[in-house]
Formats: C-alpha cells, sequence, structure tokens
C-alpha cells in the first residue's frame, strides 16, 4: 500500500506451446487485481476510525504500517532519510489524525491527490529530527516501493548485506549496489552481466559454463540470497543465473568474516531478491538480439486478500538463442513464486520456491588452447572458434526454496529466523584440448552426472540498549550449513583422453566416444557442514563516533571421499573478530577503518591429495563516504590490505578429472573509487576506478591475470526537450593482463563501449535498443586458466527490447 512516488536456435523451444496459456493468465491476473484494488480503496475510504497500533520506529516502517492498517495509499519520497523516527499511534484514530500523530516532529506533513491517497510534504523552516542512534527494528522491508521500486543508480543496501542494521553510511567497508534501473536500462540479464558493471568486480569467464569472479586480487566464494550463503559451491557459476527475480545486487566489498559468514577477502555478493508488494504491479518485457536471441520475461505482484496480510509474486524467465561461438547455444528457464503472510501486527512469514533450467549444447570443459605445446601464443582468425562439439552439452537444474520469519518486539527489538535449500543436478558431456603438437591435442573426452544438495538455517535477534546513558544496537546469531555431493565421471578408458588433430576439434569434426569407464577415482561422494555463532555492536561513543566489534566463532567438518583422495574437514571453536570505526564529519560525510582476521575452509583438491588446508589471514580498510548535490550522489574513497596465508591457487594439472591447487602467501594493496547517483538533473551515473597490486612471498607481482587498474562507468541521461527518451553508454576498461605461468601470453589493456537507448511511448509501454562492444573490440575474456585456455570475447551486437507495465 505504501507506493513510490512516481518518477534461430539449435535448441528445441519448450516454452512455445505454454506461451498462450501465459498471454491469457496475465490478463486475468491484471483484471482480477485491478478490480480487487479498487474494492480495498473504496472500503479504506469509508472507515471514519480505524484502530492504530504503531509502536514508535523507523519512519518509513511506520508509514509502512500505517498503510497495512488504514488502508490509504501514502507515496513515498525514495530519498526519505532512514534515520528519521516516527511518533507512537495507538488506539482509534481517524485516518487523517493518526497520520498526523505519527509524522509530528519528523520534518514531515501530508498532502491528498484523492480519498485514499496521500503523499509526503517536507515542513518549511522545520528541519528534520535526526536520531544519534541506530534505528532499533532492522528488519528489512522488502515489499516496500524503497525495494520494489527504487528509482535512479544511487541504490540503498538492503540490511541483510551490511548486517547489524547499518546503512551503507553507517558501514565501515566500502559497498557497491547494482540497481534494477541499472539492469534494466543495460539489460543485464544474468549475474555475469549485473557483476562486469561493479566496478570492483572482474569476471572470469574461463570456460562457456563455467565462470569464476575476482575482487582485490582474491577470487570471490560467498553468493548470498538476501544474506544467506551457500558456502560450498567453490564460488563457481555453473551455467548462468537470470536476473529476472532480483531487485538488485549488493556488493560487499573486502574481507566479511563477521558480516557474511565464513571470511572472505575479497567481496560478498547478495542477490536481493524481488519480494511480494503491498499493491498490485506487473511486468512484461520482451526482447530479440544478435544470434538468434530472444528473451521473454513476466513478473506480477500484490495483495491475495482483501485486507492485503497475504500477498504473492510470480516471475517467469525464458532466454533461448545460439552465441558467437562455433556450436554453441542455450535455453534458459526460470520460474519462481512468493508468499508472504501477516500472521500478526509483529509476524511476517515469507517463502518462496525457484526453479531454473539451463540447458547448453556445444559446451566446452576449458576453452581454446591459448599456448602450443612450445608455449608460444596460438593466435585464432576467428573469434567464433571454439573446441565445443556438436554432441557436448551441459544441462543444469536449480531448485532452491526459502522460509523466512520475523517478528518486531514492542522494544524495538526483532527477530529473524530463515531456513534455505538448494538442489542442483548437472549432467555434462564435454571435451578439454591441451596442446601435444603444433597440430594435435590431447582430447580429455568425459561425461559427468552430479547431484548437490544443501540447506542452511540462521536465526538473528537485534536491537537497541542503553549504556552508560547512551543508546547502542546489538546483534546475535548462530547459522548452520550443509552440503552433500555426488559426482560420477565416465571415460573411454582409463586415460581418459585421444590424441586429435586441432583443426577437427575447431571444425566440431571430433566423433563422440563411448564414455563406459569409470572407477573410484572418477567420483565424489562428501559430505561438508559448517555451524557458527555471532555477535556484533554498534557501540555509540559520542554523537559522532560509532564503534562497530563483534566476533564469529566457526566450526566445520567434512567426510567422504573425492576423485580418489579423502575428503576430511575438521575445524573447530575458531574465533574470527571484527573491529571498525566510523566517524561522522557531517551529516553528508563520514570517515571509516575496518580490520579483521580471516578464516576461510576451502573445499578445491590439493596436490597432496583431500581438500587443501584452510585460508588465514589479516585485512585493513580505510575511507571516506560521502554524499554532494543535496545528497543525490555518493561518493566513496578506500585503500584496503590484505595478507593471506594458504590460498587456494590452480596448478594446471587435471588428476581424475578435478583440477589441483596449491597452497600460497599473497599480499594485496590497493585503492577503490566509487560514485552512484544523479549528477544533473536527467544524468544518472555510476562506476569506479580500482587499483590493486598482489604479491607473493618474495615481494614479485602475482596473479598476474588480475589487471592491476580497471574502470567501470555507466551513465544515462533523459531528454529535457524530450522527456520520454533516455540514452547512455557503459565503458569497461582494463590495464594488460598475462598468463601467470607463461608470459607469452598477454592481453593488452582494452575497453569495450557499449551505447543504449530507450524511449517511452506511454504510461505503460516503452521501448529500448541496446549495442554492446559497438567498436568491435578484439580481447580475450580471462587468463585466469594457469593451463592457458580462453575464448575471445563477444563481437559487435544488439539487443532490441518492448517492456509493458502495469
Amino acid at each position: 500500500m505504501a507506493t513510490q512516488h512516481p518518477q534461430g536456435s539449435r535448441i528445441e523451444n519448450r516454452w512455445q506451446r505454454h506461451a498462450l496459456g501465459t498471454a491469457l493468465a496475465c490478463t486475468l491476473l491484471v483484471s482480477g487485481w485491478q478490480a480487487h484494488g479498487a474494492a480495498i480503496q473504496a472500503t479504506a475510504a469509508s472507515i471514519e476510525k480505524l484502530p492504530l497500533n504503531i509502536p514508535a520506529q523507523g519512519l518509513r516502517q511506520a508509514l509502512l504500517a500505517f498503510s497495512q492498517q488504514s488502508g490509504q495509499n501514502v507515496l513515498l519520497d525514495g530519498n526519505l532519510d532512514t534515520a528519521l523516527r516516527s511518533t507512537a499511534v495507538v488506539g482509534n484514530y481517524s485516518a487523517q489524525d493518526g497520520l498526523s500523530t505519527l509524522l509530528h516532529n519528523s520534518g514531515y506533513t501530508f498532502a491528498r491527490t484523492d480519498a485514499v491517497t496521500v503523499y509526503l510534504v517536507p515542513v518549511t523552516n522545520q528541519p528534520a529530527r535526526r536520531e544519534v542512534s541506530l534505528a532499533p527494528t532492522q528488519i528489512q522491508d522488502y515489499s516496500s516501493p524503497e525495494f520494489s521500486q527504487n528509482v535512479g543508480y544511487q541504490g540503498k543496501a538492503a540490511s541483510s548485506t551490511t548486517r547489524l542494521g547499518l546503512s551503507a553510511k553507517e558501514t565501515p567497508q566500502a559497498i557497491t549496489v547494482i540497481t534494477r534501473e541499472q539492469i534494466d536500462d543495460f539489460k543485464l540479464n544474468s549475474v555475469k552481466d549485473a557483476l562486469r558493471n561493479a566496478p570492483s568486480i572482474t569476471v572470469e569467464q574461463f570456460e562457456t559454463d563455467r565462470t569464476a569472479f575476482t575482487s582485490r586480487g582474491f577470487k570471490i566464494e560467498n553468493f548470498e540470497y538476501d544474506g544467506m550463503s551457500l558456502p560450498f559451491s567453490g564460488g563457481v557459476l555453473v551455467g548462468d543465473q537470470d536476473m529476472a527475480e532480483f531487485e538488485q545486487v549488493d556488493v560487499l566489498h573486502g574481507a566479511n568474516g563477521l558480516m557474511s559468514g565464513a571470511g572472505d577477502p575479497s567481496a560478498t555478493v547478495n542477490l536481493i531478491r524481488k519480494r511480494p508488494t503491498d499493491t498490485f504491479q506487473a511486468k512484461i518485457d520482451s526482447s530479440v538480439g544478435s544470434w538468434d536471441n530472444r528473451r521473454l520475461a513476466l513478473d506480477v505482484a500484490g495483495p491475495l486478500t482483501e485486507s492485503g496480510n497475504v500477498r504473492g509474486r510470480f516471475i517467469a524467465s525464458h532466454a533461448k538463442g545460439n552465441s558467437y561461438l562455433d556450436q554453441y547455444g542455450r535455453e534458459v528457464n526460470g520460474a519462481s513464486g512468493l508468499l508472504a503472510f501477516d500472521l500478526s501486527d509483529a509476524d511476517t512469514l515469507t517463502v518462496g520456491f525457484t526453479e531454473q533450467n539451463s540447458y547448453s549444447n556445444g559446451s566446452t570443459w576449458g576453452a581454446l588452447p591459448i599456448a602450443g605445446a612450445d608455449g608460444n601464443r596460438i593466435h585464432y582468425s576467428s573469434r567464433s572458434s571454439s573446441v565445443g562439439q556438436p554432441w557436448t552439452y551441459w544441462n543444469v537444474k536449480t531448485q532452491r526454496a526459502f522460509a523466512e520469519l520475523t517478528h518486531v518486539f514492542d522494544n524495538g527489538w526483532a527477530s529473524t529466523v530463515t531456513l534455505t535449500g538448494m538442489s542442483q543436478d548437472s549432467d555434462t558431456k564435454m571435451l578439454y584440448a591441451i596442446p601435444a603438437t603444433a597440430t594435435t591435442v590431447n582430447a580429455y573426452i568425459n561425461r559427468t552426472v552430479s547431484t548437490e544438495h544443501q540447506v542452511v538455517g540462521e536465526a538473528t535477534l537485534s536491537g537497541p540498549f542503553t549504556l552508560l546513558g547512551r543508546e547502542h544496537e546489538l546483534t546475535l546469531g548462530a547459522n548452520y550449513g550443509r552440503t552433500h555431493h555426488d559426482e560420477r565421471g565416465y571415460y573411454r578408458d582409463v586415460s581418459g583422453n585421444q590424441i586429435e588433430s586441432l583443426a577437427d576439434v575447431l571444425a566440431g569434426n571430433v566423433a563422440q566416444p563411448a564414455l563406459n569407464y569409470t572407477d573410484d577415482r572418477n567420483t565424489q561422494l562428501f559430505t561438508d557442514r559448517q555451524k557458527s555463532l555471532f555477535a556484533g555492536a554498534r557501540f555509540s561513543i559520542v554523537d559522532d563516533l560509532h564503534w562497530i566489534a563483534g566476533a564469529r566463532m566457526l566450526s566445520a567438518d567434512g567426510d567422504g571421499a573425492g576423485y580418489g583422495s579423502p575428503h576430511n574437514t575438521r575445524v573447530h571453536g575458531k574465533v574470527t573478530p571484527y573491529t571498525g570505526l566510523v566517524y561522522d564529519l557531517t551529516p553528508q560525510w563520514s570517515l571509516y577503518t575496518s580490520w579483521t582476521e580471516i578464516f576461510k575452509p576451502q573445499y578445491v583438491r590439493s596436490t597432496g591429495g583431500g581438500v587443501i588446508l584452510p585460508l588465514e589471514g589479516k585485512s585493513m580498510e580505510a575511507g571516506v563516504k560521502g554524499l554532494l548535490l543535496d545528497e543525490r550522489l555518493t561518493v566513496t574513497v578506500a585503500v584496503f590490505k590484505t595478507d593471506q596465508q594458504n590460498v587456494a591457487e590452480l596448478t594446471g594439472e587435471i588428476v581424475g578429472g578435478q583440477y589441483l591447487y596449491r597452497g600460497t602467501n599473497v599480499k594485496s594493496r590497493g585503492i577503490e573509487l566509487g560514485a552512484s547517483g544523479e549528477a544533473a538533473p536527467g544524468l544518472e551515473l555510476t562506476g569506479g576506478y580500482t587499483f590493486v597490486r598482489i604479491e607473493d612471498d618474495d615481494g614479485d607481482e602475482a596473479r598476474k591475470y588480475i589487471p592491476t587498474h580497471t574502470l567501470r562507468a555507466s551513465a544515462t541521461y533523459r531528454l529535457p526537450s524530450l522527456p520520454q527518451a533516455k540514452v547512455g553508454t557503459r565503458v569497461q576498461w582494463q590495464s594488460a593482463t598475462e598468463l601467470d605461468n607463461n608470459s607469452a601470453v598477454k592481453q593488452n589493456a582494452y575497453a569495450v563501449v557499449d551505447l543504449m537507448a530507450s524511449y517511452d511511448i506511454d504510461d505503460h509501454w516503452s521501448t529500448s535498443l541496446n549495442m554492446n562492444n559497438v567498436l568491435d573490440r578484439k580481447y580475450l575474456l580471462s587468463l585466469y586458466q594457469s593451463a592457458g585456455s580462453t575464448n575471445y570475447g563477444a563481437p559487435r551486437n544488439f539487443t532490441a527490447s518492448v517492456t509493458w507495465k502495469y
């Protein structure tokens, strides 16, 4: 109810026979929900006295509660200060008197657009009251328009990202938010595309269907859904993840042992789900593009009961097409359903289920051999060259479910209990090419089937407390995670390889052998578990100085075997401390610093057999955060230093179909600059610059596949003379890189430039055109694999889209 203020394929299409039914269902949903919304408004308008029970709390949350209890629509300002507090409203009030009481001394009054709709109006010459302490109730209101209809590029990080109920400004680490508007403007329809927009992240797409991500010199292994991590996936994205079900992506830079699970020196990526909304909304996106790519996405949400105490959301997406890479094509189908139940004024239960099925043909294990048997660089005239064959494939079926129960206490404390689960089935048939002579390769051909089941549960309790006459904030929590993995590989014989002509491999002429051989060295069967307790507090030392301190105690164990080696992990009672200071220079500027130890179990195979020992180290960060241009533009400057021991590093060896890793000591130093928001009327921008130097124990440069300098920037401009039109550009530049163990293989510095234009036909229809790599730059996707294989990036391509929304 509280709403934001207006501002030719090689794969069989499994959805075509359902398209007509989906369209008819959407029409019925729209009509039914419109009629339902009108009934709610008529009922609310007829009530004279309302029983209201709204305790003093954060102003935005109080307005949401008022909307839910009164039936009044409140149009919220997207820049409403999260530090503002409401006055308690308990008893029988008219809608007019209740809202006036709630807004008392907040710096706002209100005006009406109709009998059931109001909007906030700042009180002239009366400054809005600001609280020094943290707002006590820190449960994220996912159904509020602040989240579901966030306008612009100045995104607000979810409370599940920053933990401890901290806003981005109050968090002593840098944060990047990729908003839904950025995603829509530049058609960032996959997680890989979205993270390429994050200034501090390098996307290492080393195969057609597997991708790693690095930040500050280290691999990112903490990926979360609404703050809940699935910690054993190894940080490699298998297949792809469509962005239709997510509202935004938050990136918490640096080590995160307290805030986001096991310590990770790179970053934490938190995918924020769309949630059921208090008012009806619907959207259909359709697009077509180069190489016969097309995509259709549906998103419908709103109340399911007259009182609005039950809300729902349904999201579906279908993407299908070929590729610039020879042989390769892909289809991805996804659907998500969510329900939110207000069990009482203080309790909300949200449940959700998502299924995504990905089917890829012409997939590759590894990629193009980029260095010959003699170590010299191999150059390919065509960017379409690929080692994929007509019979290779990678099919992945993923199911995720979650249940979240929140309770708000009368004293400002809040609790959240969340349970999530994931099941993934994977079936692949692949070819890996390793040069043997100038014209031949060792072709490793394999079929692998695997299943993985994960479950994670977490309970948190947070709220304010008084000490020495000042109000502070405390968060307590417990977390448990378990994964079970079962995998088997099949080869033609015990060696698993055969000699093939490189020309035949590139032409897709390798015959498919019978893959019947397997043994215990080609299997994985193991279980991993993690348990942790954590506590953190934000102390208000003085009005402008806040100290964040806490610790997490972690236990981890694993058993089973992987590819002929024991899979044993035993860590108990390991404590990871965290501390940070934030000093508010002014209401718009703050200085911060943070320090933490890092401890992270690693679940990859070592050269000595079994899993590699845990990663350990220390990380420090200091910076400045500011708000410019009437707080419409956020800027950040951060410097960081990380020392790591026993960092898992690929050796380039493959044993039993599994990559081997060794432990190394690595130091990382750098600086990050970032900005996001409205730089001028109609001009939205986001971007940043990162410098990172990575050294080994001897002080020599390490991890040369990671660029020393990167620049990411996106900007859009709504034309003043034609406000329905928007134009924009995106630039991604990075300095030169090279293969870690072969300086003959290099990628020079390069930039990729994208362009976009969109036009709002009316309130419901819009269209857009996106041109990617408009300069048609030829470049290598990644030099992450020390074995020396990669593909070229996509040449110039386009996407044309039409969108309908209600």
